[in-house]
């Protein structure tokens, strides 16, 4: 929901995707100053398209209201007091994968780095990540900004044009947006000398510098955008400065104690013991103990199945787009020369490219030598291979098993 104070008046959506005008101050009925008949204005689109919005801002002026609705990833923008739609903006995936194979996007991407960046709109479509994407208006209304799969996009709504993109070359993908166009305090009074004096410091000083903040998706990081060029001015290395560590000594020791270096994987067809490796890769063991201790994995289904390749598991979502580390957010990939693909039963982390494991991970049933430092191992299967093979040759339907198989828990020791 939003509010509105030039109209007193709240907008707020249901999980149907019916939105609602009412006044908090006048028994909660619709107010007078708007659309008379709900029927003649395009509130109902929600509906129609079987999306709802993840955000609703209020521009400035209070005259419009920008939302971002899922699954359709449609910006829309409304005129308040009729309820009726001004603009649209496209942003699913159908429409991005056309216009970058037509070469009409504002930026065409090389291939490799498209299908990253589109593995990681696909993320979005988890509830708790799009709960945390919005539409921003700037100080005079006429402006959107909202984070898309090329960047940050400033959006001229009269012109109808993208007129920039902010951190189009950056390494994230932009969730939640906030905008500061203020200028900056005078912290002494200014006399009609110093006013009148050709000083480049105070004009400096009195400069409006809008700055754009975001956070980014599996990020830690809040990121910040200024239309200044001089990356100078400070000594801070924004590119490999490490987020603070507040674990303390006991909290470390703790999460060292959390890991394993054997577990059990108890499924629906039995039983997969495995051995760990925390030597060779910690981080991916430590990710694997705690979800698993956690009971994370309980129920969760072997979502992939290729025969002569592999068996893949550990998404919630049981589609093969979802799933979180322990930690929040992606995690970096662990290789070593002592531990390869050279042998099938090995236990290996699924990722969506280079440094993005999270909850996946795969058990192979063949030698995948081409599989070496593009997926971290952190186990290999010691008993239970029969029931690896049962699995195998379950019957599936593309790469999905015709009934499911699932883990009903995992034991660490």
């Amino acid at each position: 929901m939003s509010y509105n104070h030039q109209y007193d008046c709240v907008v707020s959506v249901d999980e149907g995707g019916m939105v609602e005008y009412w006044s908090p101050s006048s028994n909660y009925e619709k107010p007078d100053n708007v659309f008379s008949i709900k029927s003649s204005t395009n509130l109902f689109d929600f509906k129609k398209a079987k999306s709802v919005p993840s955000s609703i801002t209020m521009s400035p002026t209070g005259q419009q209201f920008a939302t971002m609705s899922f699954p359709d990833r449609k910006i829309r923008i409304f005129d308040f007091p009729t309820g009726k739609l001004y603009r649209t903006y496209d942003e699913s995936l159908v429409t991005i994968t056309e216009m970058q194979q037509a070469g009409t996007a504002i930026d065409k991407l090389d291939d490799v780095e498209f299908g990253r960046r589109l593995g990681v709109e696909r993320e979005l479509e988890h509830p708790a990540v799009r709960a945390r994407i919005n539409v921003i208006f700037d100080e005079t209304g006429n402006f959107i900004l909202y984070g898309s799969i090329l960047g940050t996009k400033v959006i001229n709504t009269l012109t109808n044009r993208v007129v920039k993109v902010y951190g189009k070359d950056e390494p994230f993908r932009a969730l939640n947006l906030a905008l500061y166009q203020g200028q900056p305090e005078k912290k002494g009074v200014v006399t009609v000398q110093m006013a009148a004096s050709d000083n480049p410091l105070l004009q400096q000083a009195e400069a409006r510098d809008s700055m754009l903040v975001a956070t980014g998706s599996g990020k830690v990081r809040f990121y910040m955008f200024t239309n200044d060029t001089d990356i100078n001015k400070s000594d801070r290395d924004v590119h490999n400065e490490k987020p603070r560590t507040i674990a303390t000594k006991q909290q470390a020791e703790a999460a060292k104690a959390q890991t394993g270096t054997s577990a059990t994987i108890h499924t629906s067809m039995g039983d997969i013991q495995i051995r760990l490796y925390p030597e060779h890769a910690p981080k991916a063991v430590e990710n694997f103990t705690v979800h698993s201790k956690n009971d994370y994995y309980n129920g969760i289904i072997f979502h992939r199945i290729i025969r002569k390749f592999m068996i893949q598991t550990g998404d919630p979502l049981g589609d093969g787009t979802g799933g979180d580390s322990i930690w929040g957010t992606n995690f970096e990939d662990e290789f070593t020369p002592a531990l390869r693909h050279d042998k099938p039963y090995t236990v290996s982390m699924a990722n969506a490219g280079k440094n993005t494991n999270a909850s996946q991970f795969f058990i192979t049933t063949e030698k995948t030598p081409w599989l070496d430092d593009k997926h971290t191992i952190f186990g290999r299967v010691v008993r239970g291979m029969d029931v690896v093979h049962r699995i195998e040759n379950a019957k599936v339907w593309k790469e999905k098993p015709m009934e499911d198989i699932k883990i009903i828990s995992i034991s660490v020791s």
